[in-house]
């Protein structure tokens, strides 16, 4: 596996939450660096080394709301 797609989230308690598109994977932080952190562990705990994806990307979404 050459790459894994995290789609990261504010959480609406504040922190961030992450899930793996296509894996069960998900992690939560409080901080971007520590989602990082969380990210790397959560990916080396679900693969095994020989098959690891070589990238981890995230993809950040932000829900923003404004008025006409």
């Amino acid at each position: 596996m050459n790459e894994i797609i995290f789609l990261v989230e504010e959480s609406p308690e504040g922190g961030y939450t992450a899930r793996a598109l296509g894996h069960s994977i998900f992690t939560e932080a409080d901080a971007t660096a520590e989602l990082q952190s969380q990210i790397r562990d959560a990916v080396r705990c679900h693969f095994p080394e020989d098959q690891a994806p070589k990238l981890i990307r995230l993809h950040f979404v932000r829900e923003e709301v404004i008025t006409p």
